[in-house]
């Protein structure tokens, strides 16, 4: 049985809309138990201390970095306004080499350019 088997069997509510974390005792986990426990986990794995938060900015930020556009993320996160969801967009923004790569390829392509490195230099090109 897989780790996220056995957890949904032990700790999860059994209903395929119940909740996947509860508390000790069954109940929905709420910040003033919950902290008790996070910190607990967290020291039994090893871990440093984090924040439940930066787990969920993490992720959002992985989402930006693979290309998800801002509806993905606003959707991923639950958010209704564009506002929050862009705090997620700075990795995107380190992706401009590649983005910038890869419309040159689309333009060689369209252009049929074999390769750069057979372009003569632009020397006396203006651009108005």
């Amino acid at each position: 049985m897989g780790d996220l088997a056995w957890h949904l069997q032990r700790f999860s509510e059994p209903a395929p809309d119940g909740l996947v974390f509860v508390g000790e005792k069954g109940a929905q986990l709420r910040r003033s138990n919950f902290t008790k426990v996070w910190a607990k986990a967290l020291a039994k794995a090893g871990l440093p201390k984090i924040h439940v938060h930066d787990l969920r900015h993490t992720g959002n930020t992985l989402a930006a970095a693979t290309g998800a556009t801002l509806k993905e993320l606003m959707t991923r996160m639950g958010h209704s306004s564009t506002k929050a969801a862009t705090v997620y967009l700075h990795a995107a923004r380190d992706r401009d080499r590649a983005i910038a790569d890869a419309m040159g390829e689309i333009v060689k392509q369209g252009l049929g350019a074999k390769d750069d490195r057979d372009d003569p230099p632009l020397t006396e090109t203006k651009i108005h």
